[in-house]
């Protein structure tokens, strides 16, 4: 998602904060300290690691191994072939009255050695059998005989009942692809955006790059995969977000919405609650494959400290408060007491109480936030000068489970204006007023005064199917299980002997408030140049799609091309998100959706000699070679990653690749992505559609480009999100909208076009409509507008 724009033109500084230590050999350095953090995250998380390391099995199958070797030691028999007696050889002799006892230990230790011995021995089994990807390359709707084998394969070896990490120790690395395929690939996505003369420059850039930089820079790469956890994801925290100097607001944050309120608090803490215990069940694709459970961790409890090189992310095992924000004010609101998490009416009192409070805000503290959207150094230099008051008051919010906003304002679709108040409420989660959200914080919760509410989430700690699993979770909680009152209030009593939530103080010096002001004309000018536009697409949904046996998103992923190439007359490098989590600690890769296929089919859209299924075929070749690219992608073998990790290691190793630079000065001016929903177990979406999420979005990445995310609600309806800026003469967001839905409408007349004219060749009537009949609409002409169902 937001992460596009962090990616865009980056340039790695590798100046080291206060505090850090130079070495003589700065890549093997970096390579050593990646494989050091991976084994400090593995150690802080021993005990759970322990619970879910030896899963398949249990800490109860050593008992029965144990009481089994008992049993056959009292029979007389030695399963341990002798091993067992040389254990006993090497204990200390106590004496003859503790012989038994010896015996007892020998067994014991033997236990344990076989036991971790065939705990061991199933984990690199299902590590093996999780490395074949060969199922994603399978056709829609087909199955070899080979992939039904390994389905069955990981079914025995996966176990029974696993919780939220327990196949992280069987997660397959991620592999570093061929740096010659990589090359070969990023050409290929490059060549419709190209002119011949700067193609053929690109391609000679990339021959020399092969040949003089590649091979050195891909050893490095290679020791860099068997030392630390992930070859590229923590480079990618680090240099895309971490070291990024750039406002947080918009460049970083991404939104999610939703349509109710109230009992949200209490249900995203049940969600920590069940997190701590691991009762989250892992995602698995196919219900089989798992993925990586690893950046669940820091949801909560985590905020991103500034520095003046460098921003480091620091996560607290537990928080029992949760910082407010009000009317300029700044509260500690304790979620717990002694007899555990307060119930949601308690917490709805204490917010109450916050409301009622009429005291005012101090100097300058209303605006203070704004300076979380400031320049990253700034905010360094000006936090580090707080006194200590203010470090107090600045420790209550980063040590708080997460941030609460609690807006004056209304938000939300209404009926009079429902299509300027949803870019309205969009706007509001992005960027709200530039000084009323921590941005900072993992995410912040924002409630309007409607009751109306939405996140505001930092991208640098996890990715979007993260935030929007807990999201889900929440919403689902709290329309389904906790409910509210007849007369609108949560369920339960009040609790008056409750301590009022602690106003926090800050005692800002004067030095100060030159920063605050400048931060927050600088986050207000940010704020009004983002233009947000959301969109209900009614027409028809995933169903209709899959109708016709096609991939969802690639199907969208054409008709945004055919959108953009009509808002620009123009193609241009376009940025899809897709996850990595098949492998150990995966984030992210790019899918390059404009291919060649896709330019083909939209210029014969736009070619009027063209026949409907001229047009259908070339659609179909564009969705093929998209599946194709996602696969790839999400197998390890995609182009970014692996060039982004090329270039960082060039840059430690002070070598110049002109191929490189090349790379990532290009511009991303769309980037795509969709907002997965994951947890559709939770309630039924077809009798409750108004309690889906209706997804959520990011900031373009480029000054003159587009931002677009869209989700699936249900099987009817498809939400897009569209951002752009105010300040460029060739966006603009609610065209580019019109433009999707006329595109969406064109393809899928298409299909049914097809549909007619295959009724007609078998003879059928084709008079009739299909349940599936779209509004009748021409290849190139404007859509009609129809009212949303949010």
């Amino acid at each position: 998602m937001a992460e596009a724009h962090q990616a865009v033109g980056f340039r790695p500084s590798l100046t080291s904060d206060a505090g850090e230590v130079e070495l003589s050999a700065p890549m093997l350095q970096e390579i050593y300290l990646s494989g050091l953090r991976s084994w400090k995250r593995h150690l802080s998380r021993f005990w759970n690691d322990f619970l879910t390391g030896v899963f398949p099995a249990s800490p109860l199958s050593w008992l029965f191994l144990f009481s089994a070797i008992q049993l056959a030691w009292f029979l007389q028999l030695d399963p341990s072939l002798g091993l067992m007696e040389k254990i006993k050889e090497l204990l200390p002799d106590w004496g003859g009255q503790h012989h038994r006892l010896r015996g007892v230990l020998a067994a014991a230790l033997f236990a344990s050695c076989l036991w971790g011995a065939l705990i061991f021995t199933l984990h690199v089994a299902l590590r093996l059998l999780l490395s074949y990807h060969g199922w994603l390359l399978q056709p829609h709707g087909a199955m070899s005989s080979r992939t039904k084998t390994w389905l069955a394969l990981v079914r025995i070896f996966s176990g029974r009942h696993p919780m939220l990490f327990s196949y992280q120790r069987s997660l397959p690395r991620q592999p570093v692809p061929s740096v010659q395929d990589t090359v070969r690939k990023y050409l290929e996505s490059v060549r419709p955006v190209l002119s011949d003369e700067d193609f053929d420059w690109t391609a000679a850039l990339a021959r020399e790059f092969l040949r003089l930089q590649a091979s050195l820079l891909q050893w490095y790469l290679q020791l860099k995969s068997w030392w630390a956890s992930n070859y590229v994801s923590d480079w990618w925290e680090e240099f895309v977000y971490l070291r990024s100097r750039n406002s947080l607001m918009v460049n970083s944050n991404y939104y999610m919405m939703a349509a109710r309120a109230g009992n949200a608090v209490h249900a995203l803490l049940l969600y920590r609650h069940r997190l701590n215990r691991q009762e989250i069940l892992p995602t698995l694709l196919m219900g089989m494959r798992p993925l990586c459970s690893a950046q669940y961790e820091k949801i909560f409890n985590t905020t991103r400290i500034p520095g003046v090189h460098k921003d480091h992310i620091r996560h607290l095992r537990d928080s029992r408060h949760v910082a407010v924000f009000h009317r300029g004010r700044f509260f500690r609101l304790g979620t717990h007491t002694q007899s555990g998490l307060l119930s949601p009416r308690a917490l709805e009192q204490q917010f109450q109480r916050i409301l009622d409070d009429p005291s005012p805000a101090c100097p300058h503290e209303e605006h203070l936030a704004a300076l979380t959207a400031a320049p990253r150094d700034v905010w360094a230099q000006v936090r580090r000068s707080l006194k200590t008051q203010a470090q107090e008051a600045l420790e209550a919010v980063e040590g708080a489970a997460f941030f609460v906003s609690l807006d004056s304002e209304p938000a939300g679709l209404t009926r009079e204006d429902p299509a300027a108040s949803l870019d309205a409420y969009a706007h509001a989660l992005l960027a709200g007023r530039g000084h009323d959200r921590w941005f900072d914080k993992s995410f912040s919760l924002i409630v309007f005064s409607n009751g109306k509410l939405g996140l505001s989430v930092e991208h640098s700690w996890a990715d979007c199917p993260i935030s929007g699993h807990m999201w889900e979770f929440t919403l689902a909680t709290e329309c389904f299980q906790l409910g509210y009152t007849a007369d609108g209030h949560c369920k339960g009593h009040p609790d008056l002997s409750l301590p009022q939530p602690q106003r926090l103080h800050w005692d800002l010096p004067d030095k100060i408030h030159l920063s605050i002001s400048l931060a927050l004309r600088g986050a207000k000018t940010l704020s009004g140049n983002i233009d947000c536009h959301v969109f209900p697409f009614s027409h028809f949904g995933k169903s209709f799609i899959k109708r016709w046996h096609l991939s969802s998103d690639s199907f969208i992923q054409m008709a945004l091309q055919l959108a953009y190439f009509r808002d620009r007359g123009q193609f241009c490098l376009t940025y899809e998100s897709t996850m990595t989590r098949l492998f150990l600690e995966g984030r992210t890769e790019t899918v390059r959706s404009c291919t060649r296929e896709a330019c083909n089919f939209v210029r014969a859209m736009e070619d009027k000699e063209k026949t409907d299924p001229q047009c259908l075929a070339l659609f179909r070749l564009a969705v093929d070679k998209h599946q194709a690219l996602l696969k790839a992608a999400m197998s390890g073998q995609g182009v970014d990653r692996h060039l982004f990790a090329l270039y960082i290691v060039s840059q430690f190793l002070h070598l110049q690749s002109p191929f490189l630079d090349q790379v990532h000065s290009e511009q991303w001016q769309l980037a795509t992505s969709q907002t997965p929903v994951q947890q559709i177990h939770l309630f039924d979406v077809h009798s409750y559609p108004a309690y889906v999420s209706s997804g959520g979005g990011f900031g373009p990445a480029d000054d003159h480009g587009y931002g677009v995310s869209y989700i699936f609600m249900g099987d009817d309806v498809i939400t897009f999100h569209i951002s752009s800026k105010k300040s460029s003469t060739r966006t603009d967001s609610h065209r580019l909208g019109q433009h999707i839905e006329d595109a969406l409408l064109d393809v899928a007349a298409l299909f049914q076009e097809g549909q007619r004219l295959k009724r007609r060749g078998l003879g059928e009537d084709d008079s009739g409509h299909s349940r599936d009949s779209l509004p009748c609409h021409t290849r190139g002409s404007r859509a009609p507008t129809t009212a949303t169902n949010f």
